[in-house]
Formats: C-alpha cells, structure tokens, sequence
C-alpha cells in the first residue's frame, strides 16, 4: 500500500532552521512529481515548493524563496524541504504531495497525501 510519511518537524527559534523529509512506501517517488504544502490554523492550504520527477524543475511560494530548498533522493525514496531563516509565520502543519502534473503548487492537482508534521516557530 503506498505511503507518504513526513517527518522533522518541531519547535524552533526564529532564525533557525529544520529539514522535513517525506518518505515514500509502496511506490517508486522518482515516478512522481513533488509538492510540499502547509496549513496554518484557520487558514487555508497552500503550496510551498514542488520539484519535478527529473529534480530540474522547482518552484517555491513567494514567501518561502531564497529561505526553502526543495530536494529530492530518489535513491532514498525521499524528498526533502530544507527550510532556513524560519519566521512565526511559518508556523503551520506541513504535507509532501505526489503528483504527474508537474511541480505545481496547486493542491488540486496532487492525488497522493502524507499525514503533515507540524512546525513551530516561536520565541
């Protein structure tokens, strides 16, 4: 049965940085696009980077470019969102998405869900 699993989140700092991973079960995630998504509370979900099957191809949010590195291993069965310079407002659950339309950050075109791991970012 496939399976995208999240994992890295937690508390920090402002200024600080996490790597979340998604790992992947049940399926080969080279075959798929990436997306990487966040729900803060009372807001809705948005995108936040998307990486191609072939990893040449990225996109990130306005609010997250030149602080989030998307990244992928496909030999691992793993993609990654490095995330730096993390601000309050980055505070949210975070979900990796599998997709074959392209590293878009459009919830709609995603059609495999992880479970989200939360971040925190507060002093």
């Amino acid at each position: 049965q496939w399976q995208l699993v999240e994992s890295g989140g937690g508390l920090v700092q402002p200024g600080e940085s996490l790597r979340l991973s998604c790992a992947a079960s049940g399926f080969t995630l080279g075959n798929y696009d990436i997306g990487w998504f966040r729900q803060a509370p009372g807001k809705a979900q948005e995108g936040v980077s998307g990486i191609s099957r072939s990893g040449d191809s990225t996109k990130y949010a306005d609010s997250v470019k030149g602080r989030f590195t998307i990244s992928r291993d496909d030999a691992k069965n793993t993609a990654y969102l490095q995330m730096d310079s993390l601000r309050p407002e980055d505070t949210a659950v975070y979900y990796c998405a599998a997709s074959r339309k392209g590293a878009t950050l459009t919830v709609g075109e995603y059609d495999y869900w992880g479970q989200g791991t939360p971040v925190t970012v507060s002093s």
